[in-house]
């Protein structure tokens, strides 16, 4: 008879939104011949109850992560906590002798990287980064079509991001909204998009020139409240969130706010947001690939475009997520060939699950033996390294002026 296997132990800390349905209800729903949840953390734990009863779970409630740690010895971490916070924590996790899953951004500042990277090279653990979008399939198809030269070297990329005023205002009414917490969305939202470029081009950033501002969200409202529920406006404010219509986050946060004061639903226009809501980039990678970069906060639609130029076409993506028009259940992806090498178009069904089985299939690679990682997809603290001194070097641009080399900020980490 064959030995049974034996199920990683892991904890989750945070449990936010993301924590328990990615980290914990979908993960036990889906994986859970591979994984036991053995610990659910948070400072706040009537959320943690709550969230311990979404995700099906009897696993016992921590407010104290150290101590959770040393009574359960997790073979695994996955810290779901706000950004600001992940070094501490990953650190924490890494010298108890567990490996670590962190929500992206792996950190916020060059000095929380050097943290983390030291601690994984001191302990021996290992640091993964949830980088979901290199899983998607059609992600997956675009890097192969690279790989097989289908347009000879790239040497720029055309890269547009549009989140629409649901889920791009979604960012400014919680703590994201504010730099200390976040790093901006040139990195919280953003290291998800240079990730993406770092890996489809298999090579460094090196210099950046940002500009990011405040053009539509904070200061720039016509009227502003302390949160929706209690705001005179919400008759007549078009960014009204009624957080009691949505049952799972009703449920979640708002007697939860009550221990801790966190709100779901805080205004959008806080005078004192101050995270660039407008932002464009130009980034200069080591192989020489240049890339032009956009992030718009407020648009009617939900998705993004990319194009890969090269010396013998071009590769293009319109990818649609939300939008007022219907679209088919798959994404085109259009290879250009130049001197009269025609036009292919090459269809990607999407796939169950979250960012079009994006994240099942980031599951699957972590978790299931003997995953085949040849597009090298599964993501280290490197890369989240990477991916974050890109966001800094486009938020330190916009602020002061000027391009911003990649190396100074963490020397280390980009030689």
């Amino acid at each position: 008879m064959e030995q049974a296997r034996q199920r990683i132990r892991y904890a989750l800390v945070g449990t936010g939104n993301r924590g328990t349905t990615m980290w914990g209800r979908e993960l036990l729903a889906g994986w859970s011949e591979f994984v036991e949840l053995v610990g659910i953390c948070d400072l706040n734990l009537m959320r943690a109850e709550r969230a311990r009863t979404m995700i099906g779970s009897t696993a016992p409630l921590y407010a104290d992560f150290d101590a959770m740690l040393n009574e359960l010895k997790p073979s695994l971490v996955i810290v779901c906590t706000p950004d600001d916070t992940h070094d501490d924590l990953i650190v924490r996790a890494l010298e108890s002798g567990a490996d670590v899953i962190s929500e992206k951004p792996m950190t916020t500042t060059p000095e929380k990287i050097a943290r983390i990277r030291e601690a994984e090279a001191r302990t021996g653990r290992r640091v993964d980064v949830s980088f979901n979008y290199r899983f998607s399939p059609t992600s997956a198809r675009i890097k192969e079509l690279i790989e097989e030269g289908a347009i000879g070297e790239v040497t720029s990329v055309d890269f547009h991001w549009y989140l629409d005023n649901q889920h791009g205002a979604d960012y400014f009414r919680r703590w994201h909204a504010f730099t200390k917490h976040s790093g901006s969305l040139f990195v919280h939202k953003a290291t998800h998009h240079f990730d993406l470029l770092n890996w489809y081009l298999d090579s460094d950033p090196v210099e950046v020139k940002g500009f990011g501002q405040l053009l539509h969200y904070g200061r720039n409202g016509p009227f502003r409240g302390e949160r929706c529920r209690t705001c005179s406006y919400k008759n007549e404010c078009d960014y009204y969130f009624d957080l009691s219509a949505d049952r799972f986050l009703d449920t979640l946060y708002e007697e939860p706010s009550s221990v801790d004061g966190y709100v779901r639903d805080a205004c959008v226009f806080r005078e004192d947001i101050d995270i660039p809501d407008t932002m464009t980039a130009s980034i200069l990678y080591r192989s020489g690939v240049q890339v032009s970069y956009s992030l718009n906060t407020y648009m009617p639609i939900e998705g993004h475009h990319i194009a890969f130029n090269g010396h013998r076409g071009r590769i293009e993506l319109r990818q649609y997520e939300r939008q007022p028009w219907s679209v088919p259940p798959a994404d085109e992806i259009v290879v250009m060939k130049s001197f009269g090498g025609g036009t292919e178009r090459i269809w990607v069904p999407h796939e169950p699950g979250g960012h079009y089985g994006g994240d099942n299939r980031m599951r699957d690679m972590i978790f299931k033996p003997g995953s085949n990682d040849r597009l090298r997809q599964r993501a280290g603290s490197r890369a989240g390294a990477m991916s974050v001194l890109c966001g800094l070097a486009a938020l330190e641009s916009s602020r002061a002026g000027g391009a911003v080399a990649i190396t100074p900020l963490s020397p280390e980490i980009a030689r």
